[in-house]
C-alpha cells in the first residue's frame, strides 16, 4: 500500500546528502512524502515546539553545531529553551536535518535509514 503525502512529511535541505538519502530511501518504499524545504518555507516557533515534542528532544539537541551561524553567535552561550527556538526560528540553517515526521513520531535521518523506524 503506497502511503499519501498527508502520513509522512520531511524537512528536506536538497543540498545535504544526508537528507537527499533519507527521501530516497521513503521513495525507494512507495512513500512519497510532503517535502518542506525548511530553509526556503522555515517552521515557526510553535512547529518546532511541537516537532521536538514528536522527537522527544530540547531544542537544543536539534541545533547544527557546525554551521557559521552556531559558532559567530550561539558557541558557548548557555540559551534556554525558549532562546533555541527563536535562534532556530531565525536562522533555519541551525535545525538539525532530515527530521521525518509521521503522526505523532518524528525522527532525525541520521543516519538516513533512521527514517525507516517510522514505517
Amino acid at each position: 500500500m503506497t502511503e499519501s503525502k498527508e502520513d509522512i512529511a520531511i524537512y528536506h535541505n536538497p543540498r545535504c546528502s544526508k537528507s537527499r538519502t533519507a527521501l530516497e530511501l521513503l521513495r525507494e518504499r512507495g512513500i512519497e512524502p510532503r517535502v518542506i524545504e525548511y530553509l526556503k518555507t522555515p517552521p515557526s516557533r510553535e512547529q518546532l515546539r511541537e516537532l521536538l515534542g514528536k522527537l522527544g528532544l530540547r531544542a537544543e539537541q536539534l541545533v547544527r553545531r557546525g554551521e557559521d551561524v552556531f559558532k559567530t553567535r550561539f558557541a558557548g552561550r548557555g540559551l534556554s529553551e525558549a532562546e533555541w527556538l527563536d535562534a532556530m526560528a531565525s536562522h533555519p540553517i541551525l535545525i538539525e536535518r532530515p527530521v521525518v515526521v509521521r503522526g505523532n513520531r518524528a525522527v532525525i535521518g541520521r543516519p538516513p535509514e533512521k527514517v525507516l523506524e517510522l514505517l
